[in-house]
C-alpha cells in the first residue's frame, strides 16, 4: 500500500533527481559554450539559395562567398549564469579587428529583438518560458546590439548544439552592397565538433514595411567552420586585446546602462557621416570613459 509518507519520500527523491539532472545539464551547457574559446582557423561560406523577387530578370543575388581567417575568441566574463565571449579577427600580422561578441545568459527574461531601421524592441519574457534556456546576445563590432535569441542547448547521441531563429540587421558583408531588403531572419545553429565548432545558418532576407508586414525576397545558406589550432597562432590578437581591453570595457559598461533601462532602442545610422564603429575604432586605448560615452550618446535616438 502506498502511504502518504511513502508518496512524499518518492516525490522528494524524484524532485532531487530532476534538480540534479538540471544541474548536470547546465554544466554540459557551460562546457559547450566555453569550448568555443581559443584560436581558430575559420572558413566563412555563404550562398544565396532561392530568390522570390517579382523582378526576376533584373534581380541580382549576392555572390557566393568563401573566405578564410584566423580568429581569437577570449572569455571576458565567466560565471554560472553568464559567459561573455569576444571575437578578434586577425586580418594580418599587424591588423587586428575587434569582431563580434556573444553573451550567453542563463534563463534570461530581458530580450531585445531587432525590428528594422536600427530599432530594437524590448520585451519581458516569462520565467517559465525560459527555464533551462540560454539567451545568446550578439553584438556588433562597436558593442551595439545586433540580435538575440533564447533556446535550450541539446546534448544527445554525442552531439552538442543550440538552435534559434531570430531577426537581425543586414550582415556586414551585405549592408554596403544591398538595400533591397532590411531584415535578415536568422536560423542559427551552434554545434560543437571534435575539431572545434560550426556556426550554421539558414537565413531569410525580408522586406519589412512600416506596419511590420514581411515579404520574402530570398533565402541564404551559411556555414562558418571553426577549426581549433594552437593558441600561439593568435598571439597578435592576444597582445592587441591586452592593450585595448580597458577601452572596450568602458564601451560595454556604457551599453549596459542603456540596456538596463529595459525600453526600445533606436540608433542613428551615422553621425557626422560616420558609423559608430568608425568613431570608436579611432579612439586611443587610454581614451577616458567620458569620451566613449559621449560618442555612444550621440547615436542613441532619444
Amino acid at each position: 500500500m502506498i502511504t502518504r509518507k511513502n508518496y512524499l519520500i518518492a516525490a522528494l527523491a524524484l524532485t532531487t533527481a530532476i534538480g540534479f539532472s538540471q544541474e548536470a545539464k547546465k554544466k554540459q551547457d557551460i562546457e559547450s559554450i566555453k569550448s568555443m574559446c581559443g584560436c581558430y582557423e575559420v572558413k566563412f561560406n555563404f550562398t544565396e539559395t532561392f530568390q522570390y523577387s517579382k523582378d526576376s530578370i533584373n534581380y541580382k543575388p549576392s555572390a557566393t562567398k568563401h573566405e578564410t581567417a584566423l580568429e581569437w575568441i577570449t572569455p571576458l566574463e565567466d560565471n554560472s549564469n553568464k559567459i561573455v565571449l569576444q571575437h578578434l579577427l586577425i586580418a594580418g600580422p599587424d591588423m587586428i579587428i575587434k569582431h563580434w561578441r556573444q553573451d550567453w545568459v542563463y534563463e534570461n527574461t530581458d530580450l531585445y529583438s531587432f525590428y528594422k531601421d536600427d530599432t530594437w524592441k524590448y520585451s519581458k519574457l516569462n520565467k517559465k518560458d525560459v527555464k533551462g534556456q540560454w539567451t545568446q546576445k550578439v553584438y556588433q563590432v562597436d558593442d551595439s546590439p545586433r540580435y538575440e535569441g533564447t533556446a535550450s542547448w541539446v546534448h544527445v547521441d554525442g552531439k552538442d548544439y543550440w538552435v534559434n531563429t531570430t531577426d537581425a540587421p543586414l550582415p556586414r558583408r551585405e549592408h554596403t552592397k544591398r538595400n533591397d531588403y532590411n531584415v535578415l531572419k536568422r536560423r542559427n545553429i551552434h554545434e560543437i565538433t571534435k575539431t572545434g565548432w560550426n556556426h550554421e545558418q539558414d537565413n531569410v532576407k525580408l522586406i519589412r514595411d512600416n506596419d511590420g508586414k514581411d515579404v520574402v525576397l530570398a533565402e541564404e545558406k551559411g556555414l562558418d567552420i571553426y577549426t581549433k589550432v594552437e593558441d600561439s597562432k593568435c598571439e597578435a590578437a592576444q597582445k592587441w586585446w591586452a592593450e585595448n581591453k580597458t577601452l572596450w570595457k568602458n564601451v560595454r559598461a556604457k551599453w549596459d546602462v542603456v540596456f538596463a533601462q529595459n525600453k526600445d532602442i533606436k540608433l542613428e545610422e551615422k553621425v557626422d557621416k560616420k558609423s559608430l564603429f568608425t568613431h570608436l575604432f579611432k579612439l586611443k586605448p587610454d581614451a577616458p570613459k567620458t569620451e566613449s560615452d559621449a560618442i555612444i550618446d550621440r547615436f542613441i535616438v532619444k
